[in-house]
C-alpha cells in the first residue's frame, strides 16, 4: 500500500475529526492536529471549509471503490452465494473497521441536503460505487440493473445507518460476516427481482 499523499492524509483526518466531532467540529484547525501538521497545512490545500468538505466527499468515494476492489468475487462469472458473502464481508468491514468512514458518510451527506454547493461533490462520490454495483448486477443477470442498483445501495445505506446510529445500534453487537450473509442474500435476491 503507498503512502497517502499530503492532500489524502488531510481528507482522511478531515473524514476522522467528522465522525469524532461532527461538522461543528470540522475546522482547518482540528484537522491541522488531527494529522499532525503544521498549523496552516490545511487552510494551504483546501483554502475554504466547503472545500475541505467535498475533499472529504472525494475521499470517501475513493475510499469505498478501494474496498469494494478488496472484496471482488472470486474469479470467473459471479454466483449469487459468492456475491452474498463478498458483500457481508464488506459490510462488516464497514461496521467495525471503516465505521468511522460510514458516520462521516452521513453526517456529510445531510449537511450536502443543506447547502446545494456541496450536492454536485456528493453526487458524483457516489457514482463510482454505484456503477460498479450496476455492472455487477447485470453480470449476476437482474433485467433492470440500474434500478436494482438503486435499491440494493438504499438498504445497504439502511443497514448500515440502523446498526450504526439506529435506536438500538449501542445496545446490539455488529453482526459478524455469518449473520450478514443471509440478509445481504435476502437483499440481492430481491435487488435482483426487480
Amino acid at each position: 500500500m503507498s503512502t497517502p499523499s499530503r492532500r489524502e492524509l488531510i481528507a482522511d483526518a478531515a473524514i476522522s475529526t467528522v465522525a469524532t466531532a461532527g461538522l461543528r467540529g470540522l475546522t482547518h484547525r482540528a484537522v491541522d492536529a488531527a494529522a499532525s501538521l503544521p498549523t496552516g497545512s490545511t487552510s494551504y490545500y483546501f483554502r475554504t471549509r466547503s472545500a475541505l468538505i467535498s475533499a472529504c466527499y472525494l475521499r470517501l468515494a475513493e475510499l469505498s471503490v478501494a474496498d469494494m476492489d478488496r472484496w471482488e468475487a472470486p474469479p470467473g462469472p459471479p454466483d449469487r452465494d459468492s456475491v452474498a458473502g463478498v458483500m457481508a464481508e464488506l459490510l462488516h468491514h464497514w461496521l467495525t473497521e471503516a465505521r468511522d468512514r460510514q458516520l462521516a458518510r452521513f453526517e456529510l451527506s445531510l449537511e450536502a441536503t443543506r447547502r446545494p454547493e456541496l450536492r454536485a461533490d456528493l453526487q458524483a462520490a457516489g457514482l463510482a460505487a454505484r456503477s460498479r454495483l450496476t455492472d455487477l448486477l447485470a453480470a449476476l443477470g437482474a433485467p433492470r440493473p440500474d434500478p436494482a442498483a438503486e435499491l440494493l445501495v438504499a438498504w445497504t445505506d439502511g443497514l448500515l445507518y440502523d446498526r450504526l446510529v439506529g435506536a438500538a445500534a449501542a445496545t446490539r453487537p455488529v453482526p459478524d460476516v455469518a449473520e450478514l450473509t443471509p440478509v445481504v442474500r435476502r437483499m440481492l435476491e430481491a435487488a435482483l427481482a426487480t
